[in-house]
């Protein structure tokens, strides 16, 4: 099954268009259920959290090469730094799409479903259906909130680099770096609990879509 990320131009401008409806429509043409589009939407937003994770990693032993500067070029080192300063920025914007993307089209899924619980003749099957939903959206809800939690703390993150950034572009002296000791150390604690956090929701993702396979 290919993914979603490699969507038709139809589909692009469907979704473009705001044409929900015709872009689902055209999905379930080629065997796409909502539940298959949520997983692919899953594994984009892991994978995004993967990579901008590694970014900020990067983007930290940017920020230890200048504060740790022993000689050399220093200009250089800057620049190397508010480059990937930037890559992390686009990272975080990524990640935040990603996951607003899962929650679009949950939203969408279990509307659907709870919908069609209202077409069974059969209690006992919509009761079993009615089930599988309240254990699928408690499900979804322990990922989503953690991935959102993971994405809101690299906020903070790069607000604090983004303020290291802007203060060395000025500063490009032994006295400037000297002074950013402190904040180096706290930064690079933050980044920890930032990776830890983001290592925990890329686990919940993989734990979520083995779930929504198994049931496939």
């Amino acid at each position: 099954m290919s993914s979603t990320r490699f969507l038709p131009l139809l589909l692009i401008v469907l979704v473009a268009g705001g044409c929900t409806s015709a872009y689902y429509g055209t999905w379930e043409k080629l065997g796409w259920a909502k539940r298959d589009i949520l997983v692919d939407r899953v594994e984009e937003a892991r994978d995004e959290q993967q990579a901008a994770k590694e970014q900020i990693k990067t983007t930290l032993e940017r920020f230890q090469d200048v504060t740790n500067f022993q000689g050399g070029n220093l200009e250089a080192k800057y620049k190397k730094l508010n480059g990937e300063y930037e890559d992390a920025k686009e990272s975080a914007e990524e990640v935040r799409d990603r996951i607003e993307a899962v929650e679009t089209v949950a939203n969408d899924m279990f509307k659907e479903w709870k919908e069609e619980l209202k077409q069974y003749n059969s209690d006992e099957l919509r009761r079993s259906s009615e089930q599988k939903l309240n254990q699928t959206k408690e499900r979804y809800q322990q990922l989503i909130t953690v991935m959102k939690d993971a994405e809101a703390k690299m906020q903070p993150v790069l607000v604090a680099f983004n303020d290291q950034v802007l203060f060395l572009k000025h500063n490009l002296n032994a006295q400037a770096i000297a002074s950013l000791q402190t904040t180096a150390t706290q930064i690079e604690g933050d980044v920890a609990k930032l990776i830890a956090d983001m290592e925990k929701s890329i686990a919940e993702a993989n734990a979520f879509i083995d779930e929504m396979n198994k049931r496939t």
